[in-house]
């Protein structure tokens, strides 16, 4: 493990929940929407949210539905948050849903990927929409070298065709690159195409399963920095 360094080329980063925290965002613009929810009530409509955007990804991969961007997604979502709330006022439903690109950094990602972008190239992957995703970006202060959209697979992650984009804009074999997320069901996907794996630690990640096995672990990319760097002392 400790010699993963000299094994691979590049970083390929998930986004959403690994670089920025979607929940906080998502509370900021449900308060906008709503200012007079108590915090239980802005946590229910949170969920809603999740709920949607998780369901219909979902419907998505599965063939039920055709694909549609984050933004699509988003807006419904925002529709049902409003919906829940008893807000019907347009404006404030496509702000809700462009809260969605207005999401906090964790406090270590800016440092962590200028460390990393050091030795390796970077390469955002994420669900987020093109346009999103600048927008996330922007906000954020995340630096890449590449940043890829799910948008140009026309699917969502975890399908190979989405991390395949991050193989093919390396023009690298899988097992050089080394996807990092917070999402143990994200980093499965990208075994699945060969590449190798990092987990860190967020408070709104998915943990790893007891049968799960990934190349790193790391409570922060600070972590997943210094294990990279081991190789070389």
């Amino acid at each position: 493990m400790s010699e993963i360094g000299t094994e691979i080329d590049a970083v390929v980063f998930d986004v959403l929940g690994t670089l920025v925290d979607e929940p906080a965002g998502l509370r900021a613009g449900i308060r906008e929407l709503a200012p007079a929810l108590d915090e239980f009530g802005v946590e229910r409509l949170l969920s809603l949210w999740q709920r949607h955007i998780e369901r219909e990804q979902r419907r998505v991969l599965d063939g039920d539905r055709p694909y549609l961007t984050s933004d699509v997604l988003d807006l419904e979502a925002a529709r049902v948050v409003a919906d829940a709330a008893g807000v019907d006022e347009p404006a404030a439903v496509a702000a809700l849903a462009l809260s969605a690109r207005r999401l906090p950094p964790w406090h270590d990602t800016v440092a962590g990927l200028a460390r990393i972008a050091e030795r390796f190239p970077l390469i955002g992957l994420s669900n987020a929409s093109r346009t999103a995703l600048l927008g996330i970006n922007a906000h954020a202060g995340l630096r890449w070298h590449q940043a890829l959209s799910a948008e140009d697979a026309r699917t969502y992650k975890p399908d190979p065709a989405v991390y395949q984009l991050a193989v093919t804009v390396s023009g690298l074999p899988p097992e050089r690159l080394l996807m990092v997320a917070a999402h143990a069901w994200d980093l499965r996907g990208a075994q699945g195409l060969g590449l190798r794996t990092a987990y860190v630690a967020r408070p709104v990640g998915d943990p790893p399963a007891a049968s799960d096995r990934f190349d790193l672990h790391a409570d922060d990319l600070a972590g997943v920095a210094d294990q990279l760097d081991h190789a070389q002392r």
